[in-house]
């Protein structure tokens, strides 16, 4: 199956569901710089995925695929 757009892609529409549920998450707490950068790392997974996507090289999108694992290690330490 060959995947047209990056709003397609399961990772991305995990990504994106993980990054909604961290931001309510951690919408009340009172750790602003913490807040801040695990909402971003959360986004950061899903945006991965579509930049690489739209880069159309195999070879960049499996690079963009690492870095979003990397933000998804962020995610979870």
């Amino acid at each position: 199956m060959k995947i047209d757009r990056f709003e397609n892609i399961i990772t991305r529409k995990k990504s994106k569901k993980l990054a909604l549920n961290i931001c309510t998450l951690f919408s009340e707490s009172k750790d602003f710089s913490f807040r801040e950068q695990i909402q971003k790392a959360s986004v950061s997974i899903m945006n991965n995925n579509a930049v690489g996507f739209d880069r159309k090289s195999n070879k960049v999108f499996k690079q963009f695929m690492f870095i979003a694992k990397d933000s998804f290690g962020e995610v979870r330490s």
